[in-house]
C-alpha cells in the first residue's frame, strides 16, 4: 500500500517547508501548548489545463486560538500545497495567521485518476501571537479589506443545495466550493468522483448545487462553500 506523503509548514519567526513520512505530521512542532485539528480529505482537481485548476479549503482552530502551526498528507507528491497569509512583521502566529487558514492547492504532475490531501492545524493560544508592526507612514497600508465566510455541510446520497452569504455591510466579491472526506486514507477515484456540484453567484449568495451517489452513503463527505466579501466601499 502507498504510503502518504506529509508536508509541512511551520509558522515561526521564518516559515518551514519540508518533507515527511506518513504519521509524521508536524503541525505542533516546536510549539509548547498545541491542539492539533485535523480536516477532511480534500480533492484536488486533476485537468491538465493551464493554469491548474485549484481548491481552497478553510480550516479553523477552536475558540481563543489561532494557528500556529500547518501540515498537510497528500496521496500523492505531485500535489503543490500553500497557504494565504497576512502581511505584517514579524511572521509569526496571530500576525501571517488568525484563527483560521486558508489552504490551497493545486495538482501539477501528469496524468492522474484521482488527487486529495489533509490539511493539519497546531493550534496555540490568542496570547501566545504577535501583534502587526506597521512598515510604512504617510500611506495606506496593507490591511484586512476581504473577510472569508465559510459553510462545511454533510453530504449525502441525492441533491440538494448549499450556500453562503456575505453580511449586510459587505460585498461578494469571490467564491469557492471543495469536496472533502473524513477517512484514514485518501478517497478513491471512484469515491472522490461520487459528490459533484456547480456553484453559482445569486446576489451577495454563493450557491453549490450538490449532488452524491450512492457510494457516499457509508462515508462522511462534507461540501465547503466560501464566500469572500469585501468590508471597504
Amino acid at each position: 500500500m502507498r504510503a502518504l506523503i506529509a508536508v509541512g509548514v511551520a509558522c515561526a519567526a521564518v516559515l518551514v517547508f519540508g518533507v515527511a513520512p506518513a504519521g509524521a505530521t508536524r503541525e505542533c512542532e516546536g510549539l509548547t501548548v498545541c491542539v492539533p485539528k485535523v480536516g477532511p480529505w480534500v480533492v484536488v482537481p486533476t485537468s491538465g489545463e493551464v493554469p491548474r485548476r485549484q481548491v481552497e479549503y478553510l480550516l479553523s482552530c477552536p475558540k481563543g486560538y489561532v494557528v500556529g502551526g500547518l501540515d498537510a498528507e497528500l496521496s500523492q507528491r505531485a500535489i503543490d500545497v500553500t497557504f494565504i497569509g497576512t502581511l505584517g512583521s514579524p511572521v509569526n502566529p496571530g500576525v501571517s495567521t488568525s484563527r483560521a487558514v486558508v489552504f490551497v492547492a493545486s495538482y501539477v504532475g501528469g496524468t492522474a485518476s484521482s488527487a486529495s490531501f489533509r490539511p493539519h492545524v497546531g493550534c496555540m493560544p490568542s496570547s501566545g501571537g504577535g501583534s502587526r508592526v506597521p512598515t510604512a507612514l504617510g500611506a495606506i497600508l496593507a490591511g484586512h479589506p476581504t473577510v472569508r465566510h465559510a459553510r462545511t455541510v454533510r453530504v449525502r446520497p441525492g441533491s440538494g443545495s448549499v450556500s453562503q452569504s456575505c453580511a449586510a455591510h459587505e460585498r461578494l466579491v469571490d467564491a469557492m466550493q471543495a469536496f472533502g472526506f473524513y477517512m484514514r486514507r485518501p478517497p478513491s477515484a471512484s469515491l472522490a468522483g461520487s459528490v459533484s456540484g456547480s456553484l453559482a453567484i445569486r446576489g451577495s449568495r454563493a450557491v453549490s448545487q450538490v449532488r452524491g451517489d450512492a457510494e457516499i452513503a457509508s462515508v462522511r463527505a462534507v461540501v465547503q462553500v466560501q464566500a469572500v466579501c469585501a468590508t471597504t466601499r
